[in-house]
């Protein structure tokens, strides 16, 4: 078989597929370049297939990953990795060809316990599947800990064994103790709740020294937000895009995933407002400021891809889908890097959003009410940086004259 760079003819079980994948590629807004590279991909499995008698029927990413090791190891195609395929795989179960996942290793004993505990702060908590998923993580290592020849030790587990371990794990990595702690006791209800163990032993995981609000929100000074914005280009896709994403992170204060998830339902033109799904799955209503309709109108009407998606921002890149919450927070971070100020990302304009209604005379309420704090101690914070309103209540410092 030659492997070359020339267009080879297609043959081989994914041959009846090339002509639909080809447009299907086109649809989705691939650049005539890299709808080429994908037909290259496609025709090379297809000619390994054939010629390893390998069925259609058979196909799935196991047959990626064995082509992959052949390739591998006679030195040809080396930056084709799984993820090169994901379009053919996509299209071919689009088409409705079974493609089979790879096999799954054997689910251990806390493998199970955490799916089950996943499954309750689904089902029972509320909890959004982010979340699951990160306090699954923070814990797989308490839960790997109580392993001991294939089963999972839970039964006899002590308050003394829990707080040796949060204190070990202070010492390996204390920045991820603060989430840990919280996500053990929840952790340690569910064992209780569940019958695995005969005492409650939440009470056991020890209280970090934490105040709150002890710190001091890092907003962007004003100059550094019109910075963010003028490092965008006006007359690039992606910049109109992201001085959209930058006026509303800046003027509203939006999280990540709220930008991320912002539907074309959910703007009403008429009524001037947004409809905003933010934490604990809650929809709220917000004023569309004149300044950020402008930058979405402008975006929306010349510059984003047409498809079928329902999100408001989408990647520039094909195939044009939603964009990600690394990928907004991206958005700020690259305006920082061109505007020459350091690091800075999304969050900071959250903070940046409440400093300048603060200092524009809104109230700790009236901001609350903006940034959608369900509780008003969060919002408290931000009377830190109000140093007018701070200087009329600080009491002088006594003199000598006055301590006389």
């Amino acid at each position: 078989m030659t492997w070359s760079r020339a267009r080879l003819e297609m043959f081989g079980p994914l041959a009846p597929y090339e002509a639909g994948f080809t447009e299907w590629l086109v649809r989705k807004g691939y650049a005539p370049a890299v709808v080429r590279i994908h037909q290259r991909r496609m025709t090379h499995l297809s000619h390994w297939m054939g010629t390893e008698k390998q069925d259609i029927a058979a196909f799935g990413l196991a047959t990626v990953d064995a082509f992959i090791a052949v390739q591998d190891a006679a030195g040809r195609f080396r930056t084709w990795r799984a993820g090169s395929w994901a379009e053919l795989l996509e299209y071919l179960r689009f088409v409705g060809t079974p493609v089979a996942d790879r096999p799954n290793p054997a689910m251990t004993a806390s493998d199970a316990l955490l799916a089950r505990y996943g499954n309750y702060e689904a089902t029972e908590r509320g909890l959004s599947a982010r979340t699951i998923d990160r306090n699954m993580r923070a814990l797989r290592p308490f839960v790997e800990s109580r392993m001991s020849d294939g089963r999972l030790e839970l039964e006899a587990l002590t308050a003394g064994e829990v707080t040796a371990f949060v204190v070990d794990q202070t010492r390996r990595g204390p920045g991820s103790v603060p989430h840990l702690v919280t996500a053990l006791r929840s952790l340690l209800r569910y064992l209780h709740v569940a019958g695995i163990t005969s005492v409650g032993l939440a009470t056991a995981v020890p209280t970090l020294a934490r105040w709150k609000l002890a710190g001091l929100p890092k907003a962007l000074p004003a100059i550094q937000v019109t910075g963010l914005l003028a490092s965008c280009d006006p007359d690039t896709e992606v910049g109109q895009r992201d001085t959209a994403i930058l006026t509303m992170l800046s003027r509203l204060g939006l999280r990540i995933g709220e930008v991320a998830g912002l539907r074309l339902q959910d703007i009403d033109w008429p009524n001037g407002e947004l409809a905003i799904t933010g934490k604990g799955h809650r929809t709220e209503r917000l004023p569309l400021p004149a300044d950020v309709g402008q930058a979405i109108v402008s975006y929306l009407t010349g510059w984003r891809p047409k498809t079928g998606a329902r999100q408001v921002f989408l990647c520039a890149r094909a195939p044009h889908g939603p964009m990600s919450r690394n990928a907004v927070t991206n958005v700020v971070a690259r305006a920082a890097r061109r505007a020459g100020f350091g690091v800075a990302h999304a969050h900071r304009l959250r903070h940046s959003a409440a400093t300048a209604m603060l200092t524009a005379g809104a109230s700790l309420a009236e901001i609350g009410q903006v940034l959608r704090h369900q509780h008003a101690l969060t919002t408290t914070i931000y009377a830190k940086v109000d140093i007018g309103s701070l200087r009329t209540i600080a009491r002088g410092w006594p003199t000598s004259a006055a301590a006389a």
